[in-house]
């Protein structure tokens, strides 16, 4: 499957399954500007794709804020000269608790990094696209946007949100040859907000009742996501458009 010298820009990959899937392309041929907020290891990720022989850069922008998401799209058009696929990966979720104890904070905090961020990589990528006669965006969502459990309403509801927007995405933007899909992975305990999603350290009796959800018999890693975003990316995806991948071990419950 062909990446091979796509422009690539991959938000929140400074650690998880955003550094996984931005080191994936860089190994297959990408360009890949790497986005987080966290600097340090939004560099450590591009240091570790050069030192692997990958093309990569860093570029810091808040994934809410439409100027610095702005900045980040022209940053990968400055480099490289247009841009091919915008996945949005960048992610957050209020602790696991009932739902009338999430703050009105932290639900803004979850819509804005989870949607917002969506809409505003929209505004600004779609530009570029139809300049360049195309593009792909791939939306990291979550099985919580299908099949949601009690304590995590808010996030639930803001990754149905993000499986709504880019079918609807899909079809506006079809006829600029702009494809739009996303990707349901399902927990993960090694990732850095495995906590929040759980309501607590993720100990072994808690590891076990998330294992026993999945029938494939383990945890999905951020090889197995960037192996289904390599593919919705490629040019052998070329025709596949407003589809959602279920990358969760068949997870049952």
């Amino acid at each position: 499957m062909n990446i091979q010298q796509k422009i690539v820009i991959v938000t929140g990959a400074g650690g998880g399954i955003g550094e996984g899937i931005a080191q994936h392309f860089a190994a297959h041929g990408a360009y890949v500007l790497v986005n987080d907020i966290q600097v340090a290891s939004g560099e450590k990720v591009v240091k570790a794709i050069q030192a692997a022989g990958g093309t990569a850069s860093f570029f810091a922008a808040d994934m809410t804020k439409s100027d610095e998401v702005k900045a980040l799209v022209q940053e990968a058009v400055k480099l490289w000269g247009h841009l091919d696929v915008m996945i949005n990966n960048a992610g957050w979720t209020h602790r696991n608790r009932p739902a009338l104890e999430v703050s009105e904070e932290e639900f803004d905090r979850c819509f804005a990094v989870n949607m917002k961020s969506i809409y505003l990589s929209t505004l600004h990528a779609v530009p570029v696209f139809r300049a360049h006669g195309g593009g792909s965006f791939i939306n990291i969502a979550s099985t919580a946007g299908i099949r949601p459990r009690p304590g995590l309403t808010w996030y639930n509801g803001s990754k149905g949100a993000v499986i709504t927007t880019s079918k609807s995405l899909a079809a506006e933007l079809g006829p600029d040859n702009i494809r739009v899909n996303c990707i349901n992975p399902v927990f993960n305990p090694d990732t850095g907000l495995s906590a929040e999603f759980a309501g607590g350290p993720v100990d072994d009796a808690k590891r076990a009742k998330f294992m026993a959800s999945i029938p494939l018999g383990r945890f999905s890693t951020s090889s197995d996501v960037a192996n289904a975003a390599h593919y919705l990316a490629s040019d052998e995806g070329a025709f596949i458009s407003g589809v959602c991948i279920e990358v969760d071990g068949a997870r049952c419950v």
